[in-house]
């Protein structure tokens, strides 16, 4: 293989030509679920994965996919539509259009623990939180709209299924609402650190960071929600307001994030390979890098000194050579190892997990790759 032989990487798999924003697991992790361009491609995993069903109603790129815990699919586009799939006993699945209303791009989607309702995030400044409606049939959404200023880029769901995080391009990050009535307990949030009362849209918590918000997620029995921004940091917040950050040990921007215990959570993005933090009371602290590039002489990859960044993030190569190199023949020539992904890393999903710490990391990228690792 062409990249460093980490013991990190557990399996590449190589599945598209194309870049993939997005992918899921099915609860049982028998099933892959990948944006492609204007499909959504689902394989069955095993020795060899194997296509079972192309879902392509969408003419636009398809922007996001998520998993339910019942096994529905739901796809969103910029396209301006959303889809779920419902999945039938010949292993086909059923589109149901869902009633976004919206004039912009849906640009992320993210179901709830429960199972039996969404959010979706969109550049019209919208969330639109969905739910069933048997009466007719089909899918309706409730919008957050106040006081969004920009696109939605990224969601999380709270484990109680109504506290929501969202992360937007107005350089927010906020907690929202999403209590349904009727399909919503109010059991779920009693006594949280969060409030007393929770009607829908309402903001709970807002956090302004100045620069685009790229990944958000709860750990939600530590009440904490992380996020990561495009100036390179890493943000934990809390219920009282505080926030703990960290940079990036290369200096470049973080685009996707996961919980991988109470004490560790996982980062990529433009670096092309996983950054490892650890959490304490303390704040947050660089603890490794996952699959990175090395050579001899180099700094070592579990170390960052502050200083030589922009000699070790070229790995020895001089700025000036390398977009020499890049403006003449596009690439940049080096004798060393590649790490499993060969572009940005878009997002984590957790592979193996129990107990609620996650032992196998899966992450997706603009180089069509599905690389899980051990963490």
């Amino acid at each position: 293989m062409s990249f460093s032989q980490d013991k990190s990487v557990l399996s590449v798999l190589k599945l598209v030509k194309a870049p993939i924003y997005s992918h899921c697991y099915s609860a049982d992790r028998t099933l892959l679920a990948i944006s492609c361009d204007t499909d959504c491609l689902v394989y069955r995993l095993g020795p060899s994965p194997q296509l079972v069903a192309k879902l392509c109603n969408h003419d636009k790129l398809v922007t996001a996919v998520d998993i339910s815990i019942h096994g529905r699919i739901v796809t969103c586009s910029q396209d301006r539509n959303a889809y779920v799939w419902e999945p039938l006993s010949d292993g086909s699945y059923k589109p149901t259009l869902v009633l976004l209303r919206i004039n912009r791009a849906a640009t992320s989607v993210s179901w709830a623990p429960s199972g039996y309702k969404f959010a979706v995030g969109s550049s019209a400044r919208i969330i639109a939180v969905c739910y069933y409606e048997q009466e007719n049939n089909w899918w309706v959404s409730k919008h957050i709209k106040k006081p969004i200023k920009s696109t939605v880029t990224c969601l999380s769901w709270h484990q109680n299924g109504v506290l929501l995080a969202a992360g937007a391009t107005d350089g927010y990050m906020r907690v929202f609402s999403g209590f349904i009535k009727g399909l919503d307990s109010k059991e779920v949030v009693a006594g949280s650190p969060w409030g007393e009362k929770f009607p829908f849209g309402a903001v709970i918590r807002d956090y302004y960071q100045g620069s685009y918000i790229h990944d958000v997620q709860w750990r939600s029995n530590l009440e904490k929600v992380a996020f990561v921004a495009h100036d390179g940091s890493l943000n934990i917040a809390n219920s009282q307001g505080q926030i703990a950050a960290a940079n990036s040990p290369d200096g470049l921007p973080f685009k996707a994030l996961l919980w991988t215990n109470d004490a560790q959570i996982i980062c990529g993005g433009y670096s092309c390979h996983p950054v490892v933090f650890a959490v304490d009371s303390q704040g947050l602290k660089f603890l490794k890098n996952l699959d990175k590039p090395s050579k001899a002489g180099s700094v070592p990859q579990n170390t960052f000194n502050g200083q030589g960044d922009e000699e070790n993030a070229f790995s020895g190569i001089s700025a000036l050579r390398k977009f020499k190199e890049l403006d003449l023949k596009g690439k940049v020539t080096t004798n060393e190892q590649e790490s499993a992904h060969e572009n940005t890393i878009t997002q984590f999903r957790p592979y193996a997990e129990a107990n609620g710490n996650v032992s196998q990391v899966s992450s997706c990228g603009l180089d069509g790759k599905i690389v899980i690792y051990a963490v």
